[in-house]
């Protein structure tokens, strides 16, 4: 699985960095995208999903490879 942030949506809410900063970077201005690859860790499904369905803009995707 793994993590795509749009980058075009993000408006630096930041509640998906609040809820899973092991998956999240941020940038100076707030704006979010997805931590290395954007590759979700075994066990952190759950906390990826959290994060995605929390973004106000749904800015975020899982993507089942």
């Amino acid at each position: 699985m793994r993590i795509v942030v749009d980058s075009e949506k993000c408006e630096g809410h930041n509640r998906c960095y609040a809820i899973a900063p092991e998956l999240f970077d941020v940038d100076d201005y707030g704006y979010a995208t997805a931590a290395g690859d954007g590759t979700i860790p075994e066990g952190m499904e759950d906390k990826a999903r959290l994060a995605a369905d929390n973004c106000p803009e749904f800015a975020i995707t899982i993507l089942d490879d």
